[in-house]
Parts: structure tokens; sequence; C-alpha cells
């Protein structure tokens, strides 16, 4: 990976992204479902080496929801198969390349191999990474309030705030993002980081995800560059 370039200004630190498309994409090319995959896993790499070149400091990615679960059990295991496949050809390369994986969502869902597998990920996290990759695996924002709530429900309630709450939430101790982008053409969250994304700038693109690169994404860059964030105020 080349070097990174130092953070500017007008660029999100945090950018989540909603991978949606694959499918559609293979369809359209007359492929598998599996080819699709294969295809989107390819564009992850690659736009994940791109962030950390562009100063992005988190990049969260929005993997499989609790929701996906309801599709044909073939289909699932294909994609979590898949996903175990590229955690094994991939993570150690990434994390040798200063970038820190994370893994939220409800994660006893997943097989012990894949969940070994990311314990032993996430325990070679470089010290000073260059980027932390956190990747959402069955994981829905409404699960994730209702987890940080029954965390939270002991403490004293007079002491609770947004900041007790929003470290008890899978993405802890990362800021929330400056940017969500969501390929594939759909207008809406999907029950993706409900909380953490309240004062979000979200950017919709027709792009499929399995061709959703280095251009696409300076792209929105370019078009967060250009808001004017001013978080409930009035406008300067």
């Amino acid at each position: 990976m080349s070097e990174s370039t130092p953070p500017r200004p007008d660029l999100p630190a945090h950018v989540a992204l909603i991978l949606d498309g694959n499918r559609r994409w293979a369809r359209r090319r007359k492929k598998s479902h599996e080819a699709g995959y294969r295809a989107g896993i390819g564009a992850t790499r690659a736009l994940v080496e791109h962030a950390a070149r562009r100063g992005i400091s988190v990049l969260t990615l929005f993997a499989f929801s609790s929701e996906n679960r309801k599709r044909p059990k073939p289909q699932v295991e294909l994609l979590m198969s898949l996903l175990v496949e590229a955690l094994d050809a991939q993570a150690r390369e990434l994390v040798e390349q200063g970038i820190e994986l994370r893994f939220i969502g409800e994660l006893d869902r997943l097989s012990s191999r894949a969940r070994s597998r990311i314990r032993r990920i996430e325990a070679q996290a470089p010290a000073e990474p260059s980027l932390v990759l956190c990747v959402a695996l069955h994981y829905g924002g409404r699960q994730d309030l209702l987890a940080a709530f029954r965390h939270c429900r002991e403490a004293d309630a007079d002491a609770l705030g947004e900041a007790e709450v929003s470290g008890a939430l899978g993405t802890g101790g990362l800021p929330d993002p400056d940017l969500l982008i969501r390929t594939g053409g759909e207008f809406r969250l999907s029950n993706f980081l409900l909380w953490q994304l309240a004062y979000t700038e979200l950017y919709f693109t027709d792009c499929l995800w399995p061709d959703f690169g280095e251009e696409e994404f300076d792209r929105a860059l370019e078009w967060f560059a250009a808001r004017e964030r001013r978080y409930g105020g009035s406008a300067g």
C-alpha cells in the first residue's frame, strides 16, 4: 500500500458503506450469485486500500445484515463461506499494511470457524493503525441499540447520557460516520447504524457494488467536501 496522504478537513474521517448490488451485477451479466459475491469482495479489497491512501481513518462496511438471514439458506451459506475464505486470504496482509480489522454484529450466529478466525484477526491489531476497517456481520441497528440499552440499564439514570449509549454500541470508541455511501440505487438505511447516523451526510448512487471503484469513491468524497455541515444549527 502506498503511504497515506495527510488528513484534510474537507474529507470525512469515518465513511460507512452499504454494499448493495452484487446479485444484480451478476444477473445482468448472466453469471452466478457466487460470481457476484466474489466480484464484490474484490471491489471491497481495492476500495479499502484506496480509502487508506486517501487518508480516511475509519471505514465501516455493511457486509451482512440481520435481515439477510431471511434469504434462502444456500445463498446465506454461500456468502458466509466466501467471507470466511476472504478473511483467510486477505486479513493477514491487511493487518501487515497497518489496517486494524474490527467486527460488529451478532457474531455468535457465525460458525465456530469464523468466530475463531475473527478473534485471531482482532488480536493482531496494529498499535497505530493507518485505518480501522469495521465489518458489520449479522448486524442490525435496532439490535445494536437494544444490546446497548441492556448494557446501560444498570447505570444510574441521572448519569446516563448519549456518550454512555454510544460507548455501548458495537462501534463504541469510534467516531460517528461523517459520510454514508449506499450503492445499488436504493434510498434507505436498511437498519444500519441507526444511532450513529444521526448527523451523517447520506450519498446514494446507482452504481452496483462490484463496479464501485476509486473514481466513484472519489466522486462521493468531492460531494461531501461541498456540503455545509450545520448539525442542526443555522447556515453561516
